[in-house]
């Protein structure tokens, strides 16, 4: 076993779990990765056997009917899915964000109708707050739920970048509410808008035009997702009360942001594993590349850099888990990996020159997977302006 990633104070299940993982991304994914990316296909199969594992309940307590499992358990088991493909794991990413949405939340009565049918993957959740014009600005949102009698509400509006857009059944939007609040921040609402699976008109209102096309993270279903006079009701505000959607969309972030430094980590891994391995098969000038000081110097850096980014993982993950917030340590465990993982991956494709550049070796895919993380759950800039913000409030001027 590799010295590398190796987490401290698991637990036997904790350890038994894991590797099961593993197993399945070794046996599972691996070996049709890089087919299924190239034709763009769902993977079908693979999404069934994480239901018969019980991954999509991995951290839905028992009562709700999942394993109940800590956060730092599920984002390990999210680096190994990564390592074997990087689009498996975020079919199960916005699922994670909504459930967990819904268990720090939702009304007991949400948290019942949703929470065991979500545990099996019958209820499969994506989240959406960005819209084409904004970005990371989500404070300049234009869709809107507007109150009409009793406890009726009808949405408009344009939403975009759903990761699992077609293939959800259920989507936590947040949307503009305009109920006389001072702060922007707090007129805004998450609505849990139910819909088929599938493109076109998945539920009346509602519109999901088709995948967006991507130069990589493949597999996986982006969406637009459109509402045209959407009714829905109070019920279907999380939590019941308008006005809160803001920062509860916020806290589901700062958990993504653990779990897309957990993607990182394992892309980075798997690129480190091809990188090594075909420097020790590829020979120039009359011996192996790894040989040759330049090719060693790259291992190194890269190995140094796969267990940085996994340790400031996992002390993100563990903090959360504690119950204590981990904004700063999740922003810069994603800013960390995410770069790290770029470079990591570009350092393999390096490693393996002309071939890294055709399709028939793995390094090509990865090669175009890892940009997505360095944008996705908020771009490197966002992450440093969280990080500043929190270290200001720790080193005021003093005098």
């Amino acid at each position: 076993m590799s010295r590398l990633q190796t987490t401290d104070g698991l637990s036997e299940e904790q350890q038994e779990l894991i590797k099961l993982v593993r197993q399945f991304v070794d046996e599972q994914i691996l070996p049709v990765a890089t087919e299924l990316e190239h034709k763009d296909e769902y993977p079908t199969e693979i999404v069934e056997g994480m239901k018969e594992m019980g991954i999509f309940g991995l951290m839905i307590p028992e009562e709700y009917g999942g394993l109940g499992e800590s956060l730092l358990t599920y984002a390990l088991c999210v680096e190994e899915i990564a390592r074997g493909w990087m689009s498996v794991s975020g079919i199960i990413n916005t699922h994670f964000i909504v459930a967990y949405m819904l268990l720090q939340h939702g009304t007991e009565e949400q948290k019942q109708k949703y929470l065991p049918r979500m545990a099996t993957g019958e209820v499969r959740g994506a989240f959406s707050m960005s819209e084409p014009a904004l970005g990371s600005d989500v404070s300049a949102i234009k869709t809107k739920a507007t109150k009409g009698e009793g406890e009726n509400w009808t949405i408009n509006g344009q939403k975009m970048w759903l990761t699992n857009g077609g293939s959800s059944t259920l989507v936590a939007v947040l949307v503009k509410t305009d109920l006389g609040a001072e702060s922007v921040y707090k007129n805004m609402t998450t609505f849990l808008v139910e819909k088929e699976a599938g493109f076109g008109e998945t539920a009346p209102g509602v519109t999901v035009p088709g995948k967006i096309e991507k130069m990589g993270y493949k597999g996986v279903d982006t969406t637009e997702l459109i509402f045209d006079g959407y009714q829905t009701t109070t019920d279907q505000i999380l939590g019941g009360e308008p006005g809160k959607g803001f920062y509860q969309m916020m806290d589901g972030v700062e958990v993504g942001r653990v779990n897309v430094a957990a993607r990182a980590c394992g892309l980075s891994r798997r690129a480190f594993e091809l990188g090594i391995s075909y420097a020790q098969q590829r020979e120039t000038f009359g011996k192996k590349i790894i040989d040759h000081q330049a090719i060693l110097f790259r291992i190194a850096d890269m190995a140094t850099k796969v267990e940085a980014a996994h340790q400031m993982m996992v002390k993100a993950a563990k903090l959360k888990d504690s119950g204590k917030r981990n904004d700063l340590e999740a922003g810069m465990a994603k800013y960390l990996a995410a770069e790290y993982c770029a470079d990591v991956v570009e350092q393999s494709f390096r490693i393996h020159g002309g071939y890294g550049y055709s399709k028939e070796y793995e390094i090509e895919r990865l090669y175009r997977e890892a940009p997505m993380l360095l944008i996705g759950e908020g771009t490197a800039e966002i992450q440093k302006m969280i990080i500043g913000r929190s270290i200001l409030k720790d080193y005021p001027l003093k005098g």
